[in-house]
C-alpha cells in the first residue's frame, strides 16, 4: 500500500485516456485530503475521478435541496462520510431518553437521504460505516445496556448492513474493519482531529481511498474473477514430488494448519463464485495425488476449474488457462510462494495481479485479507455453480479439437436457448452480468438490480434474457438484450452483452434472429446499434458490421424488412 506522500505523486500524472467518473464527496468532517487520496488512487485503477467536494458539514443541505451544487454536478457516485465523532457529539447533547434510539434515528435519516438521492439522481451511494468509539462510561456493561453509546454504535452498524440488503444502489465501505486491523491509534490521532476536524489520520487515508475505489471500480465492472494457485509451499507445505504424499505439510498440526486454513479460504472464494485454477511446475499425476488421496486436503479436484501441471514456463501456462476461461488477465490473481516465479509472471503478463506473499506461510491469510482482492457488488445462485460451468467449458474445448469442421462441432452440441423477458428470478443475474461483462459488451453501460427493475417495468423498453444449454450442461443466463423504442419506426439496441464462455457458438446470430423477428412482429422496420469503444471491448468493434448492419454516422442500421435469418445451430427451448 502506498503512503499518502507516494499516492500524491499520482496527481501529477497525465489522466488523459482514463475512464472518467463523476464522484461527489459529502462529509461532516474535513475531507480535503480524502478527496486527494481518492483521485490519486483512481489513477492506479485506471480511472479519472472528477470529484466535487461539498463544504464542511453540508450533507443534509446538499441532499435535500434539489437546487444545490450536488444536483448541478450530477455525480455517478455519491460518497457520504458521517463520522462516529459527530455521532458521539449528538449522543452527548441529547436527552437521556433519546440515547436508546440513537441508532434508529440515524438510520431513518440515512434512509431519507437515500430516498432523496434516488428520486433526484441516477447515482450509486457509498456510505462509510462507523468505526467504534468506547466512551467507557459503562465499562463492559455497555454491551448490556441499550442506552450506552457503544451499544447504539454496534446496533447502527448492524442495521446499516440490513438496510444495504434492501437498497440496490447503496454500498457500505467498511472503514470499521480498517480501524480493526490498523488499530485506533493509527487511524485516529487526537492532535490532528482537534486542530483540523480530520477524523482519519494521514496514514489511514490511502487505505480508505483504496477500499472506496474497490467499490467504485467493481460497480464499473473491474473486479477479480479467478485465482490461480501454485501448489508446493503455497497450497500445501513441502514439495510433493520430493517429500511424497505422506510428508507434505497440511492438517491441524504445526505449519500444516496455516496451509489448511489457506485452503478453506480458497474454498470459500470458490463457493462465492471465484474461479479456481492451478498452475504448477510438477508432473501432473503427482500434483493431482493430494487432491484425490490426502485425507486432510480441503480442496478437491472438483473445486478446480482448470488444472495445469507440467514443467513449462508458468507465464505460458497461465496464458493457456486464460484462453480456456476466456477472461481478461486483469481479472486474474496468481498466488505463488516463489519470488522468481512471481516476477517472471509479472514481467510477461503485466495485467495480472501477483501479490507479494510473505516469507512465512503463517502470514499468508492475514496479508491477503488486507488486500481486499475480491470485492463484489452482487451475488447470485449461479455463482455457486461457476466452477462446474468452467470445467464443462474445458470439456468443450477438448471436444472441439477433435473436429476439423466447425459446423459438425456445433451440431454435435445439441444447443438450446430459453428466451425470456426480465423477471424477478433472472433480474439478479442480469444485473450481475451487466457488471461483469467487459469484452463482449457493445456499449458497456452498467446497470444495478434497481436499474434493471426500473427498465423491466418501463413501457419504453423491451427486454430479453437468453440462456444456453448443450449436451455437456447448462450455461445459465449468458446474454442480455435491452431494446429501447427510438420512434415508431425503429428500436435502439440500448444493451447487448454476452458471456465470453459461449463465444464462437453462433449465439450472436441466434440473438439477432430473435430480436429481428420481435421487431417485425411489433411493426418496427429498423434496428439501431451503437458501439462505444472501451479498453476491453475491442473484440466487438466490428460486431454490427459482421452481422450485416450498415453504418450511418455513429450508428449501425439493420432493415428488418429485408433481413434474412442467420444460419445457426441453436434451437429455442
Amino acid at each position: 500500500m502506498k503512503t499518502f506522500s507516494q499516492l500524491k505523486k499520482n496527481l501529477k500524472q497525465d489522466f488523459k485516456g482514463l475512464k472518467k467518473i463523476k464522484v461527489a464527496v459529502l462529509g461532516d468532517t474535513a475531507t480535503q485530503f480524502l478527496v486527494q487520496s481518492l483521485r490519486a488512487t483512481g489513477y492506479d485503477f485506471g480511472c479519472d475521478l472528477s470529484i466535487w467536494e461539498a463544504d464542511f458539514n453540508q450533507i443534509e443541505r446538499q441532499i435535500f435541496d434539489t437546487q444545490s451544487e450536488l444536483y448541478e454536478f450530477q455525480p455517478e457516485v455519491v460518497v457520504i462520510f458521517q463520522s462516529t465523532h459527530k455521532l458521539l457529539g449528538i449522543y452527548n447533547k441529547s436527552k437521556m431518553e433519546n440515547h436508546a434510539v440513537l441508532a434508529q434515528q440515524r438510520l431513518m435519516e440515512i434512509e431519507e437521504m437515500c430516498n432523496a438521492l434516488n428520486s433526484n439522481l441516477n447515482t450509486k451511494i457509498i456510505y462509510y460505516n462507523y468505526p467504534e468509539i468506547n466512551d467507557s462510561v459503562f465499562g463492559n456493561f455497555a454491551n448490556k445496556i441499550q442506552s450506552s453509546f457503544l451499544f447504539q454504535l454496534r446496533k447502527l452498524n448492524f442495521e446499516l448492513m440490513q438496510f444495504a440488503t434492501r437498497q440496490a444502489n447503496f454500498y457500505l465501505c467498511d472503514i470499521s474493519t480498517i480501524q480493526n486491523y490498523l488499530g485506533k491509534a493509527s487511524t485516529f490521532q487526537t492532535s490532528v482531529y482537534i486542530n483540523t476536524e480530520m477524523v482519519l489520520s494521514i496514514d489511514t487515508l490511502p487505505v480508505v481511498a483504496k477500499y472506496t475505489m474497490d467499490i467504485i471500480a467493481t460497480i464499473q465492472g473491474q473486479f477479480k474473477k479467478c485465482v490461480i494457485l501454485d501448489l508446493d509451499n503455497t497450497t500445501w507445505g513441502g514439495i510433493i514430488g520430493d517429500d511424497g504424499l505422506e510428508n507434505i505439510q497440511i492438517g491441524s498440526l504445526g505449519i500444516g494448519k496455516a496451509f489448511t486454513e489457506f485452503q478453506y479460504w480458497i474454498k470459500k472464494l470458490k463457493n462465492r463464485g471465484i474461479i479456481i485454477a492451478v498452475c504448477s511446475k510438477n508432473t501432473e499425476s503427482v500434483a493431482c495425488e493430494p487432491f484425490d488421496k490426502h485425507p486432510d486436503m480441503v480442496l478437491r479436484m472438483d473445486d478446480i476449474a482448470v488444472f495445469i501441471a507440467n514443467w513449462e514456463n508458468k507465464a505460458d501456462n497461465i496464458r493457456q488457462i486464460q484462453s480456456i476461461l476466456n477472461i481478461g488477465f486483469d481479472s486474474m490473481v496468481f498466488l505463488d510462494d516463489n519470488p522468481f516465479e512471481r516476477n517472471m509472471v509479472r514481467e510477461n503478463i503485466p495485467d495480472i495481479t501477483v501479490p507479494e506473499l510473505p516469507t512465512d506461510p503463517a502470514d499468508y491469510l492475514e496479508y491477503l485479507y488486507t488486500l481486499n482482492l475480491f470485492e463484489t457488488v452482487s451475488f447470485s445462485n449461479e455463482d455457486l455453480e461457476r466452477t462446474k460451468l468452467y470445467q464443462v467449458q474445458a470439456q468443450r474445448t477438448v471436444l472441439q479439437q477433435k473436429f476439423t469442421n466447425e459446423e459438425d462441432f456445433l451440431k454435435s452440441l445439441n444447443m438450446l436457448s430459453l428466451v425470456e423477458s426480465f423477471n424477478k428470478f433472472n433480474i439478479p443475474r442480469v444485473a450481475q452480468l451487466s457488471q461483469r461483462s467487459n469484452q463482449f459488451n457493445l456499449r458497456t453501460v452498467r446497470y444495478t438490480e434497481g436499474d434493471i427493475e426500473l427498465i423491466s417495468n418501463s413501457d419504453n423498453f423491451y427486454t430479453f434474457a437468453f440462456t444456453l444449454e448443450d449436451k455437456f450442461g447448462d450455461n445459465g443466463l449468458i446474454c442480455v438484450i435491452i431494446l429501447k423504442e427510438e420512434n415508431k419506426d425503429a428500436l435502439f439496441i440500448d444493451t447487448w452483452f454476452m458471456s465470453c464462455r459461449v463465444l464462437k457458438r453462433g449465439m450472436e446470430h441466434f440473438v439477432l434472429n430473435t430480436i429481428s423477428d420481435f421487431a417485425k412482429k411489433k411493426g418496427f422496420h429498423k434496428l439501431i446499434g451503437e458501439y462505444l469503444p472501451t479498453a476491453k471491448n475491442e473484440m466487438v468493434m466490428n460486431h454490427y458490421l459482421n452481422l450485416g448492419f450498415e453504418q450511418e454516422d455513429k450508428n449501425w442500421i439493420l432493415n428488418t424488412d429485408t433481413y434474412e435469418n442467420k444460419k445457426c445451430y441453436i434451437n429455442k427451448k
